[in-house]
């Protein structure tokens, strides 16, 4: 099966090439390369762990099938969308690539993915065995346009000693309560949390909010329009949703009271001095990553990703524990899952055998091979199971995602278009809140932003 690019797809893509000043990128892109006797599937993929993973995956697929070769390249993430538009442009993309939804939109609509329904139907392919992001992987046109390849959620790191020290328990921590008039639980404990360079807390008397050594918890204000690891769970608690629809949205909620009402808690977190300010910790543009804040003691806990797990494990001399996020004033807790996809390019000269690739890496086999080392959660039950075992042997546990995702706690983002263009626009928005130059305002404002920006088709 094979989707001919039209001279109109093309002028298409070349526009939206050149208007991302990309042009200059186009002879940096491969293709599917054969050898005398060899088919080469390649195979993209931004994330440098899953790099390693599936070419475990890999390495068994080619035993399996001799004269295929499985090439797997990686591309930091800031380049990784740019080669693959000029990949498009001049015909080299590769044959499969690990996508995110955010992208959906605008390949689906240039044509350049192909659907993977017939192929579903002809190898009589299960997609009921994912766990979590089939949904987010379907247009709108109602094909499936990639199979889930892993996802990820938010938790609370936190400094086990730090802890300790201030006279809490893990059982505490992992019971904490929240809500955005007065913080709950969470709020006294990220207060208590909070040292000045005088050993006094956030919330006693003398306490010097200019000179703090030891924030409560990490920055609160926001790393993304989507606030996946620090607002979102507190936010989504009170049932709050990012978009006006289940699936593709044509805004989103932020000005909804509740969620101005949370972002003016978080604002006023950091304004005392139990968080830090955006920027806070940067160098040199360079901000550092909640194992670094937590390992030097600038904070005492992290809303940090999934994908953190493994790292906070292996910090020297300092235990760190996982706890749920805090639930909202009705005792509901929150999780928001991203799902990456893995889809197939519609110019693959191979698309049978890419097809076959792509659906052995849909397998609970080579899923549980690839997860091993716990730096990525596998979208199939299973394998997350297996993995999450593996992980516990070696001291790292996941049972609050892994228990969270069986409670279905664990809450889908919708699929959504232009998420670049959205992100350009609405987090220096977010910057200006934060920073006290806008006010409530803002939100009404970033709203009809995001309607504007998502009815754009590309």
């Amino acid at each position: 099966m094979k989707i001919r690019t039209t001279r109109r797809t093309r002028r298409k893509l070349t526009a939206v090439l050149a208007a991302s000043a990309m042009a200059a990128l186009l002879s940096a892109c491969g293709g599917t390369q054969s050898d005398a006797g060899q088919t080469t599937i390649n195979w993209w993929t931004w994330d440098d762990k899953q790099a390693v993973g599936y070419q475990a995956c890999a390495t068994s697929f080619e035993k399996a099938n001799p004269g295929v070769k499985v090439k797997i390249s990686h591309y930091n993430s800031l380049d990784y969308f740019t080669k693959l538009l000029a990949g498009f442009v001049a015909g080299t993309a590769p044959d499969a690539f690990m996508d995110s939804v955010q992208y959906l939109q605008q390949y689906a609509s240039l044509d350049q993915l192909m659907p993977l329904d017939p192929m579903m139907k002809k190898t009589h392919f299960d997609i009921n065995k994912f766990s979590v992001g089939v949904d987010a992987w379907k247009y709108k046109d109602g094909k499936q346009y990639g199979l889930p390849l892993d996802w990820a959620s938010a938790a609370l790191y936190y400094n086990e000693g730090a802890l300790k020290k201030a006279g809490y328990t893990p059982a505490e921590v992992s019971d904490l309560n929240w809500n955005p008039d007065n913080g709950g639980t969470f709020g006294k404990m990220v207060a208590h949390l909070t040292v000045d360079r005088k050993g006094i807390r956030g919330d006693q008397p003398g306490f010097d909010k200019n000179h703090v050594v030891t924030y409560g918890v990490g920055p609160m204000t926001t790393k993304d329009f989507t606030g996946q690891t620090t607002w979102s769970p507190f936010v989504t608690s009170l049932g709050w949703r990012i978009g006006n629809k289940a699936s593709w949205p044509t805004a989103f909620n932020y000005d909804d009271p509740r969620f101005v009402k949370t972002m003016n808690y978080f604002r006023d977190l950091t304004d005392k001095g139990f968080a830090p300010k955006d920027g806070e910790f940067a160098s040199a543009g360079n901000v550092p990553s909640g194992v670094d804040m937590i390992s030097s003691g600038k904070i005492a806990m992290y809303p940090g990703g999934s994908w953190e797990a493994a790292q906070f494990a292996q910090i020297p001399k300092i235990k760190v524990g996982i706890a749920p996020n805090a639930a909202g004033p009705d005792g509901t807790r929150a999780m928001i899952g991203g799902s990456n996809g893995n889809t197939i390019w519609s110019g693959t000269k191979h698309p049978d055998l890419t097809w076959k690739w792509v659906s052995y890496m849909a397998t609970a086999q080579c899923q549980t091979e690839a997860s091993a080392g716990g730096s990525f959660f596998p979208s199939i039950q299973s394998a997350m199971d297996a993995s999450a075992k593996t992980m516990k042997k070696k001291g790292v546990d996941l049972s609050i995602f892994t228990e969270a995702q069986r409670k279905g706690q664990v809450l889908p983002y919708p699929p959504y278009g232009n998420g670049t263009a959205i992100g350009a626009v609405i987090q220096p928005m977010f910057q200006q809140f934060f920073a006290h130059s806008s006010d409530d305002e803002i939100f009404k404002q970033m709203t009809e932003e995001t309607r504007k920006l998502l009815a754009k088709k590309n």
